[in-house]
């Protein structure tokens, strides 16, 4: 079987991988917990008043097919 060795000047002409500084900068190193809550608390405050809304207009509904009916 024959090989080949393969030198490391041949791949001196490929470009470096690494990221950019300004990257590695613009992203912090730490996740916030205080952040998480919040949009957890948002996310679920919006989902309230969905639920809200939609009880709300079932509830409309209801009395108006109950007040249409009683004539």
């Amino acid at each position: 079987m024959n090989t080949k060795k393969i030198n490391n000047s041949e791949f001196q002409d490929f470009p470096s991988l690494k990221t950019s500084i300004s990257s590695e900068e613009a992203r912090p190193k730490r996740v916030d917990i205080n952040d998480l809550l919040t949009r957890a608390r948002k996310k679920n405050d919006r989902e309230n008043l969905g639920n809200i809304v939609f009880f709300g207009f079932f509830v409309a509904v209801i009395c108006t097919v109950g007040i249409i009916l009683s004539f």
